[in-house]
């Protein structure tokens, strides 16, 4: 793998810790009431993990059979749940 390519994959990686750190903190303070939330949030908390997981799942598995590198195979999967993550963030920021 080139450093270009390992240097992508961190910012990538960064990105999702990021985004998803803000969620996390943005769904939290929802529920603590310092924050408005959307009725049935909680719910749509739980009910989008298994799809997300799913659909990386089924990216990494195709990237793998489709003879990737290993980088290559994690950018697959990260794909479908930072698209989710970074949505929700957005969603969440309103």
């Amino acid at each position: 793998m080139n450093p270009f390519a390992m240097m992508s994959l961190n910012v990538q990686l960064a990105s999702l810790i990021l985004d998803t750190q803000a969620v996390m903190a943005l769904r939290m303070m929802g529920m603590a009431g310092a924050l408005p939330q959307r009725r049935g949030e909680n719910e749509r908390m739980v009910s989008e993990k298994a799809p997300a997981m799913a659909k990386a799942y089924a990216a990494a598995t195709q990237a793998v059979m489709s003879g990737k590198r290993p980088d290559e195979i994690l950018t697959e999967a990260m794909k479908p749940v930072s698209r989710k993550v970074r949505a929700n963030r957005k969603r969440l920021m309103k």
